[in-house]
């Protein structure tokens, strides 16, 4: 049975110099004792509402992760076994989004499954699995591909088109890999990242590929396409987009290209 928390022992670890958060932290006991009132509350709503002869009948231990340090939680079950919590559910396992979160915004500035675990263990007292993080990371598949698949202008007055080239780690070994980047200035005057796409390096016909893809996404035409000096690559904007007129090597490309896009 969890032991109330004890405010003064709480004051006196403070002034002592204990960690709120983390593991063994002074508000994890807390948590636990407010988390389990909540899901007994929600036990007795369902009692009372359940149409069937219904019962408590003990509990069931789970650790859950938490900012504030794991902690041994005793979920309420009911005789008929109809009673499904929604603060924490069955196969729920963390108490709050942000563990997640912390670990999303680790993984997309590049940090290694083993550094981001290490991270959250010093800041939580939490350990991570990579089949955890990766389990986590997974979620973004969905909303990448939604970005990648959603209606462009039709229009747009300028386009910087250049692939950007990157050491990544791939079977345990560095290779280059080459990320087609396509920057625009919309008709509202606003920067606008179009698309980025992943090759083993940079060629006119890939660019193609590219292009049409643009086209496909509801893009119609573009007023100046600025791109560096590739052979082939103009003749490809104009198989996409006859009109546009293309600068190759204009004064400043590169710099000024990396300067917009990594603002």
């Amino acid at each position: 049975m969890t032991q109330p928390f004890n405010f003064e022992q709480a004051l006196k670890d403070l002034q002592s110099g204990k960690s709120l958060t983390g593991k063994d932290s002074i508000l994890g006991p807390l948590i636990n004792q407010l988390t389990e009132a909540a899901l007994q509350a929600e036990l007795v709503q369902h009692l009372a509402h359940d149409p069937l002869p219904n019962r408590k009948n003990g509990k069931t231990p789970k650790t859950i992760k938490h900012p504030f340090g794991n902690f041994e939680l005793d979920t309420p079950r009911d005789r008929n076994g109809t009673f499904e919590p929604q603060l924490i559910k069955k196969n729920q396992t963390t108490l709050t989004d942000e563990i997640e979160c912390k670990v999303l915004s680790m993984f997309s500035i590049g940090m290694s499954y083993r550094d981001i675990n290490q991270h959250v263990e010093d800041m939580y007292g939490i350990n991570v699995s990579n089949a955890t993080v990766s389990a986590i990371t997974d979620k973004l598949i969905p909303e990448l591909k939604a970005w990648q698949q959603r209606p462009l202008d039709s229009h747009y007055p300028i386009v910087w088109l250049d692939a950007i080239h990157y050491k990544v780690k791939e079977d345990g070994r560095y290779v280059s890999k080459a990320v087609y980047t396509l920057l625009a200035l919309n008709m509202k005057g606003k920067k606008e990242i179009l698309g980025l796409h992943l090759s083993e390096n940079e060629g006119a016909n890939y660019w193609l590929s590219v292009l049409t893809d643009l086209n496909n996404h509801g893009v119609k035409d573009i007023l100046i396409a600025c791109v560096d000096g590739l052979t082939g690559f103009p003749e490809a904007i104009a198989s996409i987009f006859p009109n546009t007129e293309t600068q190759c090597n204009p004064p400043l490309y590169r710099s000024y290209f990396k300067r917009v896009f990594f603002i």
